[in-house]
């Protein structure tokens, strides 16, 4: 199924969508992690477009096709990128979305879903699923994201920067070659010296820095009243199983409607790409389509 590229503007940006299955009335929104783009998103758009699913992925303030920050400090924090998605919602008319984040994504949309900091996304998002996310984070695993997404490096070719991908993303877990290609193709950019780096503002990473609590985010998840499914990379170094026990006691864990997967073959984030993890994504989104 075809997807389209768009833009609108968001918070004074230019913000870059893809949509796919544009004809149906379900929608879920799926936002990329951190260094990434919307286009991380098209096995699983195809996927769910598929099954009668109107699917929107944006690209972030500062990554793929959408423009940079003009306050680097307090524009790359989650409030603001719950702003994005406030304003996105509201050009596009989303009453009754299901959410699904990767990594930052899935962050965000905690804090969207939460309503602490844009109220009027509380009662629009109907169900959560987070892809290798929690509310706490490992400070090692942070460390390990901001040393190769502070300073992306430049390579000559883009054969190089493919190989570069296929080593960082690794933890992605299988990839077939056309998608490592594709992967690696839509998040690309050219400098003015004509090597290739990484599509994304190298000063989104100063989020770390200048909002070293950013992703403490325990009051939004205990706020959310949605489902919610955390898919889990079984050699995951950024969601820890300790993160895991808590978030099964409190928030929508303690309601009752945390559901947790493990993903074999995969840390940090399954690439949502093979047909186990798609299924189960889709049958969560399907079993709370009437919420």
């Amino acid at each position: 199924m075809p997807l389209s590229s768009n833009y609108l503007s968001c918070a004074g940006y230019e913000l870059h969508y893809t949509e796919w299955g544009a004809q149906h009335g379900r929608t879920v929104v799926a936002w990329h992690g951190l260094a990434r783009t919307g286009r991380d998103m098209d096995e699983l758009a195809a996927h769910l477009a598929a099954r009668g699913w109107r699917v929107i992925c944006p690209d972030t303030l500062g990554r793929g096709l959408s423009q940079w920050a003009r306050e680097p400090q307090t524009e790359y924090r989650l409030a603001f990128y719950a702003r994005l998605a406030r304003e996105l919602f509201d050009a596009l008319e989303l009453d009754a979305v299901h959410w699904v984040g990767t990594s930052m994504g899935g962050a965000i949309g905690t804090v969207a879903a939460g309503g602490l900091v844009e109220p009027s996304l509380k009662p629009r998002i109907k169900s959560l699923v987070l892809n290798d996310n929690a509310p706490e984070l490992a400070a090692p695993a942070i460390a390990r994201i901001k040393a190769y997404a502070g300073e992306p490096p430049a390579f000559d070719t883009v054969r190089e920067l493919e190989a570069f991908f296929r080593q960082v993303y690794a933890p992605y877990g299988w990839l077939s070659d056309a998608q490592w290609r594709r992967l690696t193709e839509t998040s690309t950019r050219r400098l003015p010296d004509g090597r290739v780096t990484p599509h994304y503002d190298p000063a989104m990473v100063r989020q770390f820095d200048h909002q070293p609590d950013d992703y403490l985010i325990w009051p939004h998840y205990d706020a959310l009243q949605v489902p919610v499914l955390l898919l889990r990379g079984a050699q995951s170094d950024l969601v820890l199983p300790q993160a895991v026990a808590q978030m099964r006691t409190r928030g929508p864990g303690a309601a009752g409607r945390l559901q947790v997967i493990e993903v074999p073959g995969c840390g940090h984030a399954p690439a949502l790409n093979v047909p186990d993890q798609l299924e189960a994504v889709t049958a969560f989104i399907e079993a709370h389509a009437g919420a």
